[in-house]
């Protein structure tokens, strides 16, 4: 009941909130536009370049490891462009409900995707430091690939779900209006709190126990070796970790709606600001993490990089640098 009624005050809030959008001056709205359409730009000009990257060498496309982390840049890209769309539609014109619906399972399906994926590749780095002899088995490209769909399929079952509710509930005429697409004004019967709710515990609560029974493991198991192996692990610990890093930041795209209703109500003549600002702070900012994880640390991949977009005048520094030396030591020996 406490729930119901958390959402249905956020639901008027965000009535508040679509409302008074109108009311922001074209300065405003040209600006929030444009910050929202650069941050997403930047953040998928450089996914891109790791998924060029990713395609451009047989390597990557054989490690399970490399497949799932370039699925999970793929669907912030994914995620990242419907954001987009919405956003602008926000500042022009209300869609239809089923384009609004389009755009809205997939957004809630990508999502959802990212904390499961996380937890895959969590499991993949417990395999390959607890259990190296049966890493080459278990996990491979083909089950890599398998889990991708199931991840996938799981994630778009409840966004589907969301839907079939609105059938039985809501009248047919309910597809021919223009709507203010935002989840919450769409999927706003208690039928669709409740099903998110469940949805939401359940996959952060089996992801969260993913991420820390890994974590655990991999840091009992570099306690009892050293040398190499110990630094292996060591990486292997702060990647987990930097996962659990990312659960969070996934956390809050979940809850910010609570942020929103505790601030509007503090604040109500600054909403559009709030929730443009919770916006960008709990769904763009986020989605840079991905890349550095792998793409700054992982030195093959980083190594890749460098080849792949480096200019011609950083190769021709490069060169000289090698260059320099060698005439050095030739006028030494004259």
């Amino acid at each position: 009941m406490n729930c119901c009624s958390s959402c249905s005050s956020y639901s008027s809030s965000e009535d508040n909130m679509n409302s008074s959008r109108r009311f922001d001056s074209y300065n405003e709205a040209f600006t929030k536009n444009f910050i929202t359409f650069f941050l997403v730009f930047t953040i998928i000009c450089i996914n891109g370049a790791f998924v060029y990257t990713y395609f451009k060498s047989k390597d990557f496309q054989r490690d399970p490891r490399y497949v799932l982390y370039i699925h999970l840049v793929i669907n912030d890209m994914i995620m990242l462009t419907v954001s987009l769309g919405l956003v602008i539609a926000t500042y022009t014109a209300n869609p239809g409900f089923i384009p609004c619906w389009i755009m809205l399972v997939v957004l809630i399906t990508t999502n959802r995707i990212s904390p499961l994926n996380l937890a895959g590749m969590a499991l993949e780095r417990y395999i390959a430091v607890c259990l190296p002899l049966h890493h080459v088995q278990i996990c491979t490209v083909q089950r890599a690939h398998l889990l991708i769909a199931l991840i996938w399929l799981m994630s778009f079952i409840p966004a589907f779900t969301d839907i079939i509710i609105i059938l039985i509930t809501q009248p047919l005429s309910v597809f021919s209006k223009t709507v203010l697409c935002h989840a919450t004004l769409v999927f706003n019967t208690p039928y669709h709190v409740t099903l998110s709710l469940v949805v939401e515990v359940l996959l952060f609560s089996f992801v969260f126990l993913t991420v820390v029974f890994t974590y655990l493991n991999v840091l009992l198991a570099a306690r009892g070796v050293s040398g190499v192996s110990r630094a292996s692990m060591r990486n292997a610990r702060n990647t987990i970790l930097l996962h659990g890093v990312q659960l969070l930041l996934c956390l809050l795209s979940f809850i910010q709606p609570f942020i929103n209703l505790f601030l509007v109500t503090n604040w109500p003549h600054k909403t559009t600001d709030i929730f443009f600002s919770t916006f960008i702070f709990t769904n763009i900012l986020p989605r840079l993490l991905s890349p550095l994880i792998y793409g700054l640390r992982d030195k093959k991949f980083s190594g890749n990089i460098r080849m792949h977009f480096c200019f011609k005048g950083c190769r021709t520094v490069e060169e000289r640098m090698k260059v320099r030396p060698r005439r050095t030591s030739k006028q030494a020996i004259h």
